[in-house]
């Protein structure tokens, strides 16, 4: 299921790009917006050009981010360069701002469903999501930024900067949506009162949230029992849901938004 859903994300990024954006010579930024741009200036094609620059980031992920990560990632960049060769580049709308927002749109919308179910749509969303793993920030946030370099670049380059603004409208677009559908650095506090205190503690300390033990005792039964207490992501939610209810199916659980937090949020590594 997740393949099917990083083939149709693949799709939406090929849509993107043929119907919207290269029609009208604008740029999606990051490794496909150097794929454009050499394309533009070249006539290489550009589905060769996006799967060429990709395999190097997709072997630097290899070693540092997982190789299911990794394997979801080569499976859109294939299928993604694949789309790209079959849908013809025809303009859908005569305007350049509205290519702009839905060309985005639908690079967001790929990229996003592919982060959902634990890949990437390769590129910079490789390297946003390795410098994620380390930093709390959102992914959509850092590839607007890495992306936003490659299009100023280009208005340096060819000095057309009413291109360099619809690419910027369509970069800022793409971001927006992928935050929107990739919600791991959203956070909750979750609060669980529980009788199995020893055995969940060995499930929920595989995961990468530390976990506080705190004392309570029920006013109304009297009964002292261990409140565990962690903050996590809404991506790994359902992760730690599963855990509680293969664990103690009566914990009384309660999630909370987060609306920020201090200090250290990933448990350290062990050295």
């Amino acid at each position: 299921m997740d393949c099917i859903v990083i083939i149709i994300g693949a799709a939406c990024i090929a849509v993107g790009f043929n119907l919207f954006l290269i029609p009208h010579q604008l740029l999606s930024g990051g490794v496909s917006g150097v794929s454009m741009i050499t394309s533009y200036f070249t006539q290489w094609n550009v589905s060769v050009l996006y799967f060429a620059l990709n395999l190097p980031l997709i072997v630097w992920g290899w070693f540092i981010i997982g190789r299911r990560f990794i394997s979801y990632s080569l499976l859109s960049v294939v299928a993604t360069t694949w789309f790209i060769s079959i849908i013809p580049e025809i303009s859908i709308s005569p305007e350049p701002l509205l290519c702009a927002v839905f060309g985005g749109t639908f690079i967001g919308i790929g990229a996003g469903i592919s982060l959902r179910v634990g890949g990437s749509s390769g590129g910079f969303d490789i390297v946003g999501s390795i410098i994620n793993r380390y930093r709390d920030v959102p992914i959509g946030m850092i590839s607007a930024a890495m992306n936003a370099i490659v299009i100023l670049t280009h208005g340096l380059l060819t000095n057309d900067w009413e291109l360099v603004l619809y690419s910027m409208v369509s970069i800022y677009s793409t971001g927006k949506v992928i935050d929107t559908l990739y919600i791991n650095h959203y956070k909750v506090t979750v609060y669980i009162i529980t009788s199995k205190q020893e055995q969940l503690l060995e499930k929920l300390l595989n995961l990468p949230h530390g976990i506080t033990v705190i004392k309570t005792k029920g006013a109304f039964s009297n009964i002292e029992r261990d409140m565990l207490m962690t903050v996590t992501t809404r991506y790994e939610l359902n992760e730690l849901k599963r855990a509680i209810q293969e664990t103690d199916p009566k914990a009384f659980v309660n999630i909370v938004e987060t609306v920020g937090i201090m200090g250290n949020f990933r448990r350290p590594k062990p050295l």
